[in-house]
């Protein structure tokens, strides 16, 4: 079932966290990866339809905006015991097919989910250089079930406006997407 992400407020300073990255097994915290211009924090799964839909033309645009001092990272929070797809050696294996250039970090707590107030996968928040939320929303109107061609639009605008200094549209399409697998308390 498809669920919307929760409009995280604009201004929101960027949590912290401090990761394993599924392909280098190396910690990674919000520090290692901010960027002078903007910080892209990415909530995606392995086997979320929504995710497979745009992880093609995500690794193309986050190849694209690196070049232009753009930083990326992706955490994945869901429960492996239920969703074993999204474990961590299996995101290792996603990353290195696809072609990710950015780190995949697995959030086992899912502690970082939480203080992102995450809802669905794919999720993006794009943070400017002072760790300021400006962006909360969807990559773009594309869906699995849709034939509207993948392109990254909503990002790319929210992007190509921070490097140009202008302010990012203020008005955000939530992102919808495959829910985070919350792990069940016992």
């Amino acid at each position: 079932m498809a669920l919307e992400s929760n409009m995280l407020a604009l201004g929101t300073q960027a949590p912290g966290f401090n990761l394993p990255d599924t392909v280098t097994g190396k910690k990674i915290n919000l520090d290692d990866i901010k960027s002078k211009t903007a910080t892209v924090i990415m909530f995606l799964c392995n086997h979320c339809p929504y995710v497979k839909h745009i992880q093609n033309e995500l690794a193309s645009l986050v190849k694209e905006y690196q070049a232009k001092g753009i930083s990326f990272a992706g955490i994945s929070s869901n429960d492996i015991i239920s969703y074993p797809d999204d474990s961590p050696d299996m995101m290792k294996e996603v990353a290195e097919e696809v072609g990710f250039t950015f780190p995949y970090l697995y959030d086992e707590s899912q502690d970082a989910a939480r203080a992102y107030r995450a809802a669905c996968t794919p999720e993006f928040y794009v943070f400017d250089k002072d760790l300021s939320l400006v962006y909360h929303g969807q990559f773009d109107n594309s869906r699995p079930s849709l034939e509207i061609p993948v392109s990254g639009r909503e990002i790319r605008n929210a992007l190509d406006n921070l490097i140009a200094g202008k302010p990012v549209e203020e008005k955000q399409i939530p992102s919808i997407g495959c829910s985070i697998k919350w792990k069940q308390s016992t």
